[in-house]
């Protein structure tokens, strides 16, 4: 697979609409330490990297891409909240 159909689109959009409104609705409190969280979050970043390949190989190039946007959304996130001291803005989104 190597488009994006519009039904795909659609229903990754519909998606993260349902998951936005249930985060913003259900304001969380945070349960793990900065270790935890750490290693929470290298977990799923490599998870799905390791994703990706997989797709990649299946050469389902679509589901490949969205992995690695996965990724890296996670690493973004892990930025953002300081649990990588990171300071490259062409890498992560941050100043």
């Amino acid at each position: 697979m190597d488009k994006i159909t519009s039904e795909k689109l659609n229903k990754y959009f519909n998606i993260t609409k349902k998951a936005l409104e249930q985060a913003k609705n259900n304001k969380g409190s945070f349960s793990v330490n900065e270790d935890e969280a750490y290693d929470d979050f290298i977990d799923m970043i490599t998870r799905y990297v390791e994703d990706a390949k997989h797709f990649q190989e299946k050469n389902d190039i679509v589901t490949a891409f969205a992995a690695l946007n996965y990724a890296h959304g996670w690493l973004d996130a892990g930025a953002r909240l300081g649990l990588f001291n990171v300071n490259d803005n062409s890498l992560f989104t941050v100043d």
